[in-house]
């Protein structure tokens, strides 16, 4: 097949879908085929459904002509050699085919979980059959487990993706093009249906896309879940040069919806509920719940899985003493994104309420609630990566891999010195969501302690013989840089959600001074104000076009009429306390002229009675 002839079954896909979409949507109004809203749905307006239909159509035609259904044949009169594998696309036909009708069928009936699973393990096991495994674990049986699980896995993890217009279709599209670019020039039948799924799921973002017209149905997400856990399960038999992208590229590519999977059934399952209970508990409506838009969660979880991507690719193309640098990041970044979100409060009770219930998980609920536990194992892997880094920092090709060797011996003393220093230095006893200026240098005075103690050791055990000073001065720059994100980065993600999700009455606060700012950090921690600051004004025209906590300086008084005009400023807080000011009284006049409300903020510090009545 030559490049025109791939071109034109790429380009096949994307028409067929591109005008098959809108001919399903309109039968589907027609016959009533739709979904309406209900509390655990995100959607406001009846849409279209069976949208499924038209993606598969536009894989499954082109497909069809690519493959070659003959070798199936050995395999199923048991005559097939070790070794050879049947045509990829002969396989995943049949599954797609089998994961359609099976998706449309329970589109219409909807079967109950156990049914669906039963189901996707038939089609998981299909697979297997014709020899295509992970190659994860030496062992035949293992491995034949593990991949039925993972297919399975990745298929349910599209389905439950399948939560927010144009989510499904776009990160799906996403790893398909992924999958094309990995399998480019080893397996090219590979890419070839890669890129045509691409094709299918680009044309139905058109109608998928906020605001959906149509929704693609488990006969859609099922299928297409299938697809791309076939193709990572085909890439393990491509042989890869880098034997740690055989775990990490599948991982990386599937990362998004496997985030998203493990999310909530972890959080649902603390909680006491079902995990396969819908509800708006998943990745993308925490993402609404912090302040994004529906739109705008969306495109940052298609970042987030385009920069998983690129991660795979950078794997597949280096060693396994190179793949770390975006391994380990990968992870830590994850594993951030996942504790944030959990933070946030999506059901009317508290979560890990199942755990309150059970006496026998006193380990869990440490784990869970005090997140001291979760930071140090988080500490562990940066430790470790700074260390890691530092030698591939300084150290390049052949020379990174002979002193490979010395980092092994070195790491575990490095690792329990810094924290021993970390522990000492009390950088565990603060609460990371109010950072201070005390607390950076905390932490700074701590990553100093722990490189010396390092440092000390490593001249104690190994006589410094094959260590480099420059290892020990780099390694204190990451360490310090990952402590100081990973700290800041829980305070910047508890004022961003407070600052995206305030609601209220839009206000002007008069005062740019220390009351101000005390008065505007009383509003972000206190919603029950119903209270959403626009800015401030104030008497001194020097702090004009500055800005105070991220909030702006509109100007002075003076400039009160028009700033009211422009920003719809429905109140004044006046944040410096004058009874007899006559700017106070100024301040009245205008509010009454222009019907807003005027407030003044203040603190006290009342006497408690202490008789006793």
């Amino acid at each position: 097949m030559d490049n025109f002839e791939r071109i034109a079954l790429v380009a096949s896909s994307f028409l067929l879908c591109l005008v098959l979409t809108p001919a399903v949507r309109a039968v589907a109004k027609k016959k009533g085929w739709m979904d309406y809203p209900n509390e655990d749905r995100w959607h406001k307006q009846p849409t279209a459904l069976l949208g499924g239909i038209a993606i598969y159509l536009s894989v499954a035609v082109p497909l069809a002509l690519l493959a070659n259904f003959s070798s199936l044949l050995p395999f199923l009169i048991r005559q097939s050699q070790p070794g050879v594998l049947p045509s990829i696309n002969a396989v995943l036909f049949i599954g797609i085919t089998f994961f359609f009708v099976f998706g449309l069928l329970d589109d219409f009936l909807h079967f109950k979980p156990q049914t669906k699973l039963i189901g996707q393990i038939m089609a998981a096991s299909m697979v297997v059959f014709f020899d295509f495994r992970m190659h994860w674990f030496d062992s035949l049986t293992l491995d034949t487990l593990i991949t039925i699980f993972w297919i399975v896995g990745v298929t349910n993890a599209f389905n439950l993706l399948d939560n927010m217009d144009g989510l499904c279709a776009g990160i799906g599209f996403i790893s398909a093009v992924f999958w094309a670019l990995l399998f480019f020039r080893p397996q090219m039948d590979a890419a070839l249906t890669a890129m045509m799924l691409a094709g299918a799921l680009a044309a139905f973002l058109f109608y998928n896309f906020h605001p959906a017209s149509i929704f693609m149905g488990d006969s859609g997400s099922l299928f297409i879940g299938f697809t791309l856990a076939v193709l990572s399960v085909y890439y393990s038999e491509s042989g890869p040069i880098n034997p740690l992208s055989v775990y990490a590229v599948p991982v990386l590519v599937s990362m998004v919806p496997i985030f998203d999977t493990t999310l909530v059934t972890l959080i649902r399952t603390l909680s006491g509920r079902k995990a396969s209970t819908g509800g708006k508990d998943h990745a993308s409506h925490r993402l609404v719940l912090m302040g994004f838009s529906e739109k705008g969660a969306v495109l940052f979880l298609f970042g987030v899985g385009a920069v998983a991507g690129f991660s795979a690719l950078f794997v597949s193309r280096s060693d396994s003493l190179t793949s770390p640098v975006v391994l380990i990041p990968a992870a830590v970044s994850f594993l951030l994104l996942g504790i944030y979100m959990a933070q946030l409060r999506v059901y009317p009770e508290k979560e890990f309420s199942l755990l309150r219930d059970r006496p026998y998980t006193p380990v869990l609920i440490e784990v869970t609630y005090k997140r001291q536990i979760l930071m140090i194992l988080l500490d562990l892997c940066l430790i470790a990566f700074a260390y890691y880094a530092s030698y591939r920092l300084r150290f390049a090709g052949d020379q990174f891999k002979i002193y490979f060797k010395v980092f092994l011996r070195s790491l575990p003393a490095v690792i329990a010195c810094k924290f021993m220093a970390f522990y000492v230095m009390g950088i565990y006893r603060g609460i990371w969501r109010y950072l201070s200026t005390n607390d950076v240098f905390l932490y700074i005075r701590s990553s100093v302690f722990a490189t010396i103690l390092s440092v000390a050791a490593v001249t104690f055990i190994f006589r410094f013989e094959n260590f480099s000073k420059g290892i020990f001065i780099v390694d204190w720059f990451l360490t310090t840089g990952f402590l100081l994100g990973t700290r800041g980065s829980f305070r910047f993600f508890v004022d961003t959600v407070k600052r995206k999700t305030l609601t209220g009455q839009r206000v002007l606060i008069y005062g740019a001074g220390r009351g101000g700012e005390l008065l505007l950090r009383e509003i972000l921690n206190n919603k029950r104000l119903q209270i959403k600051p626009v800015g401030f004004i104030d008497d001194d025209i020097l702090k004009a076009g500055k800005k105070l906590q991220g909030y702006p300086i509109f100007g002075t008084f003076i400039d009160l009429e028009e700033i009211r005009r422009r920003h719809d400023i429905e109140g004044v807080l006046i944040s410096f306390y004058n009874k007899d000011s006559e700017k106070i009284a100024e301040v009245k006049k205008f509010c009454r002229s222009n019907g807003l409300f005027l407030k003044q903020f203040s603190i006290q510090v009342a006497d408690v009675a202490l008789e006793e009545k």
